[in-house]
């Protein structure tokens, strides 16, 4: 597969995927992978997420957002099983008028009767403006960039999960509702975040360990069995960026210093044989007993779907994020379209 992260930073980007970022961090293009974001563009992306949830609770203010974008239309193809981020792009793109059209599985396209997937991605492009594409194969959206970097008529690729690899769009989501999360106290510098359960495969926990990056005095810790530990290229990320992590294998003995702890499921769709049957869900999980350990004013995120790691008990808890971090999806993907199309300007004031 073709690579489109190469130099991401301030704009300056070489290689392929060149349109991800075009005339400075405050125009997106592609959206590939976390590592393309700093944090005046994230700063900017929550600021007018925030202000288009406030427009939308109004008549008047709900349909000015449908007048943003009704001459655009996208492209949703999700060949991987998909809920939250399908139905939150799905009706961010009608929030904003956006007409939309879907592939979910790849036997109802051509590529059943032999048609490449790049052929496929470029006839997708002569019908819509941007193509939001999840696969289970890592790679593929920054295959697909590199292809519309090379035509004519050029739409963007948004990333909305890519095989084990990245899910960019989720970590926007989830630095949008620890920011909110921590208004009160600063916002997210200088937090402890707690990522637990199936690092090696999370691609969620890795998109959003990539973006720790941009916030001053993080620490980062890893809780996780040895067999599913974090890999090996986001703590040399961590690294080379001046982020403290640590690993740990007992939850018991970090949980009371976490400000934030982020939950992941077992990923078994990426199980080779039976590598998920070790795996010590009573260890590695939130529930009503691990409450109390928690800081009282700690947050507790998970990106959905859950399993045994976390415990419906604990949708009471006010300390409980998820179903809130669920809808701050939605709204943040209104943002990317927002930015990507350049119609931040447009919102009336």
């Amino acid at each position: 597969m073709v690579s489109a992260v190469a130099v991401w930073y301030n704009g300056a980007i070489a290689g392929e995927g060149a349109r991800a970022l075009s005339q400075g961090s405050d125009r997106l293009f592609h959206v590939l992978d976390p590592r393309q974001f700093d944090r005046p563009l994230l700063d900017d992306l929550c600021a007018l997420t925030t202000r288009l949830r406030q427009h939308a609770k109004s008549r008047l203010g709900a349909r000015s957002l449908q007048t943003l974008l009704p001459h655009k239309r996208a492209m949703l193809y999700f060949t991987q099983p998909s809920t939250r981020t399908f139905l939150s792009f799905d009706n961010a793109c009608h929030l904003l008028g956006v007409r939309t059209s879907e592939i979910r599985d790849p036997s109802t396209s051509s590529e059943v009767k032999g048609e490449s997937f790049e052929d496929s991605i470029r006839t997708f492009s002569s019908y819509v403006d941007v193509i939001i594409m999840r696969t289970r194969e890592a790679g593929m959206a920054a295959q697909s960039a590199a292809l519309m970097d090379r035509i004519e008529r050029s739409v963007p690729i948004i990333n909305a999960g890519s095989g084990k690899d990245q899910h960019p769009t989720q970590a926007l989501l989830d630095i949008y509702t620890l920011e909110r999360s921590f208004e009160a106290r600063g916002g997210l510098d200088g937090k402890t975040i707690g990522l637990m359960g199936d690092l090696r495969r999370g691609r969620t926990a890795r998109s959003l360990a990539y973006l720790m990056k941009n916030y001053r005095g993080v620490r980062m810790v890893f809780i996780a069995p040895d067999d599913f530990a974090m890999e090996g290229d986001i703590k040399e990320h961590l690294r080379e960026h001046g982020i403290p992590f640590e690993e740990v294998a007992d939850p018991a003995s970090v949980i009371g210093e976490l400000d934030a702890v982020y939950v992941t499921r077992l990923q078994t769709e990426h199980d080779v044989g039976e590598e998920s049957k070790g795996f010590e869900h009573a260890r590695f999980r939130i529930g009503s007993e691990q409450l109390p350990a928690l800081k009282p004013d700690a947050v507790i995120m998970h990106p959905l779907p859950r399993g045994p790691e976390l415990e419906p008990a604990v949708d009471g808890d006010p300390r409980a994020m998820y179903w809130r971090q669920e809808r701050n999806g939605m709204w943040m993907r209104v943002a990317l379209l927002v930015k990507i199309f350049g119609v931040e300007g447009e919102l009336p004031d």
